[in-house]
């Protein structure tokens, strides 16, 4: 149903993604496009900590040391998959490269840093393991042919299946290196959904001959927010949109119908986060509204370097907003299977800073890698998980330098996360949640010590790497996976779900025929699918989406790797 004007709630890719479309394929102007949204980060994020201390989730918990800099994550790319990103970025000048797109910026830088990872997973008293060898068994390989294979029509067929319940008849599987870099590649766990792993299964397929060494992974030239969000602000301002932040929406009113069926947004409840004022913005007939659902990063919390992130116990603003509309109609999905369960969903990460490159001079030196080649992982020394088996502990990305442009030369900046931050540390006895941002980088250090191959093993430099620590800030989130939580298919609504008539969803709590989530690929795909609904584009125009899962040289590369 075409429309004249859009309000996007949440200034996240996905809404930002469907601006640029309604701009460039629907023709609209900018001024036709209002933004509302806490900030402007969403998941794609990256600032100077002291720039972020006052953003909504953070003023209930102040820091000590606003030093350094902060990335609550970080996702990598994929050309060979993420081809409505690269589409998007093709659009938009890069913020920081003149002349250049930002889809040009990220093809030159990655060209000239490209991702070969050495020392995927390591294991102490064994050092860098052969990722190459998965160690997969023959039930193992039985069960992940039966999910490759496994048809569009018959998905359903994995609603409210967990990946342990699917291989219940295989509990060998979670102990494979193959489980061991798919869960820590892609932030799988035990009781993530079934159905979304075959999802990344068919679309991530070619990367079972490669995922020892990432070299499938593309990266941006700066952090996320510079390499890819602050290019779609820049654009979108320039077009005359109006983004305003600081605004918690909390309700949206509907027009009533005889058949209360029909979805037709007719106002929007939100408060001002600055002045606690109400505010009520109308909704008339000509008026799209552009809704991300659900977010990772709500709720999230900042620690320091001597302070633990407090756990926030909010359900989540953008998650709450959902739930409140989903009770009016029987079709806008179920977001309490997202939200409501975070010993399914939670982890913590951390962003290191350093005035110095010791540490990072000694991580080249364990892994044999210089910074940039992705993922590094640690297997616990001793069985960890409830079937009794052993499991990744922690994991680092130790960027290219500089991963921030106000980066000085001499300071490193490192990313890390636990994606079960309720385990213990294997030198810092407490929980991983509990951790302040010293004893996070002290954990690190013992898991470095573990697989360091001498002659000096690097806790003899111990005072003097804490020495050089600006800050390292412990990040809790506890949705971080939540789009991954063991769900229906009929528990995400659609981008245009049946009977709207000016509603759509975005991001990754929606459902889209074949896409994965997690990805900056479904999520742009939802905004453009909603832009060119409104906009009166024709479907057919949508970036063509590339199905690996059914060319057979793939399909035979990745049968032959199984047997390694």
């Amino acid at each position: 149903m075409r429309k004249n004007k859009a309000i996007m709630i949440g200034a996240g890719i996905a809404n930002m993604a469907a601006a640029v479309y309604l701009i460039q394929e629907g023709k609209w102007h900018g001024s036709q496009i209002t933004f509302y949204s806490l900030d402007d980060h969403g998941s794609n994020d990256g600032a100077p900590t002291d720039t972020v201390t006052d953003e909504y989730w953070n003023k209930e918990h102040p820091m000590e040391n606003t030093k350094g800099y902060i990335a609550r994550g970080g996702r990598m790319l994929n050309y060979r998959t993420y081809v409505d990103l690269m589409d998007l970025l093709s659009r938009i000048p890069s913020a920081t490269e003149p002349g250049m797109t930002a889809e040009e910026d990220t093809r030159d830088f990655d060209e000239k840093h490209r991702t070969y990872d050495k020392a995927r997973l390591l294991e102490g008293g064994k050092g860098i393991i052969d990722g190459g060898k998965l160690g997969l068994n023959n039930e193992d390989r039985k069960l992940l042919t039966k999910l490759i294979m496994m048809p569009d029509s018959e998905e359903e067929k994995l609603d409210n299946v967990t990946i342990i319940d699917y291989f219940k008849t295989s509990p060998h599987f979670f102990e494979t290196n193959f489980w061991f870099m798919w869960e820590t590649t892609f932030a799988f766990r035990t009781r993530s959904s079934a159905q979304e792993l075959r999802r990344y299964m068919h679309q991530m397929i070619y990367e079972f001959t490669q995922i020892e060494h990432l070299v499938g992974v593309n990266r941006t030239r700066y952090n996320q927010f510079e390499s890819i969000m602050l290019p779609l602000i820049n654009y979108l301002k320039a077009q005359g949109c109006e983004i305003v932040l600081d605004r918690l929406v909390t309700d949206f009113d509907f027009k009533e119908t005889t058949m209360q069926d029909e979805i037709t947004v007719t106002g929007i409840h939100m408060t001002d986060t600055d002045t606690n004022e109400e505010l009520y913005i109308p909704v008339d007939q000509d008026t799209a509204v552009l809704f991300t659902n659900g977010s990772i990063t709500d709720s999230a919390t900042l620690g320091d370097y001597h302070t633990p992130a407090a756990e926030n116990m909010d359900y989540g603003a953008a998650s709450t907003l959902w739930k409140n509309i989903s009770e009016k109609f029987y079709n806008l999905g179920n977001p309490d299977k997202f939200f409501a369960d975070r010993d399914a969903s939670e982890w913590v990460s951390f962003t290191l800073t350093s005035k110095n490159h010791i540490l990072l001079n000694e991580i080249v030196r364990i892994t044999t890698q210089t910074p940039g080649n992705a993922l590094n992982s640690f297997i616990s020394t001793t069985p960890i998980t409830p079937l009794g088996q052993k499991d990744v502990n922690m994991s680092i990305v130790v960027h290219h330098q500089p991963h921030f442009t106000t980066q000085k030369p001499n300071e490193t900046v490192i990313w890390g996360y636990f994606l079960y931050p309720r385990r213990r540390g294997e030198f810092v006895d407490k929980e991983y949640i509990k951790m302040t941002g010293k004893e996070m980088t002290q954990e690190l250090l013992g898991q470095l010590s573990k697989v360091d191959p001498g002659p000096i093993n690097i806790m003899e430099k111990e005072a003097e790497i804490l020495d050089s620590i600006v800050n390292c800030i412990p990040v809790y989130m506890p949705y971080a996976s939540a789009l991954f939580n063991n769900r229906a298919k009929i528990d995400r609504p659609k981008v245009i779900p049946e009977h709207s008539t000016n509603l759509a969803f975005t991001g990754e709590f929606v459902e889209q025929p074949y896409q994965m989530i997690f990805t900056e690929q479904s999520a742009v795909r939802s905004g453009e699918i909603a832009a060119f609904h409104f906009a009166g584009v024709p479907m057919s125009k949508l970036v063509k989406t590339p199905r690996y899962d059914k060319d057979i040289p793939t399909l035979m590369r990745a049968a032959k790797k199984m047997f390694d």
